[in-house]
């Protein structure tokens, strides 16, 4: 998706060859304007797929699944990395390690709002190692219902996340893939390269 390339380009920062930070536009300060996009993007390359439910995990995949919820016209549903008083039975859990904090979280969505004949979307903001993909899929597997896909924001293709998800069947559909990161600049991997090899 070229316009989320360009942002990444002019308003991303490079803090390491593994780190990227897009908290102007993306998961601190929110682009609303750009998760329209973003939003329509996902719905038009799932649009086929019968999706009723998109799942994600707070926080920062909710901007991106809601606009896309709001384009398919179905909830959206996200894992609490922390437990409420109002969150406490009926729950789908599943340990997701987070390599970027060097935590490990037990996320949760409540087994009522996911049901068998659910067709769901898994929606996030990146991609790098895939444990909270994993861990999502994992909870939608729990509730019996399908997972139609992976929508990601942003991947990181030199990183095995995406590699793992195929590995396991789930079709990944990434807006922009990361190359490199390497001597503080932003490398995409193209599309048309992918096709040649």
């Amino acid at each position: 998706m070229r316009l989320l390339e360009e942002r990444i380009q002019r308003d991303g920062k490079v803090l390491s060859e593994s780190v990227l930070k897009v908290d102007s536009f993306l998961n601190h300060q929110i682009d609303p304007n750009l998760m329209q996009e973003i939003g329509q993007e996902f719905a038009r390359r799932f649009q086929n797929e019968g999706i009723t439910k998109i799942v994600t995990i707070e926080s920062s995949g909710i901007a991106p699944a809601v606009m896309t919820g709001f384009q398919l016209n179905v909830p959206v549903v996200f894992a609490r990395k922390r437990k409420s008083l109002t969150l406490n039975d009926g729950l789908l859990t599943a340990s997701v390690h987070s390599f970027t904090k060097n935590e490990t979280n037990e996320v949760s969505i409540a087994e009522k709002y996911l049901e068998k004949n659910d067709v769901v979307l898994v929606i996030d903001d990146f991609l790098a190692n895939g444990q909270a993909a994993l861990g999502l899929i994992e909870i939608v597997k729990q509730s019996g219902a399908h997972v139609a896909g992976l929508g990601i924001v942003i991947e990181k293709s030199f990183q095995d996340g995406a590699k793992l998800l195929q590995e396991h069947g789930v079709r990944v559909e990434s807006l922009a893939r990361v190359a490199s990161l390497a001597n503080g600049e932003v490398t995409f991997k193209s599309e048309k390269a992918e096709e040649l090899v």
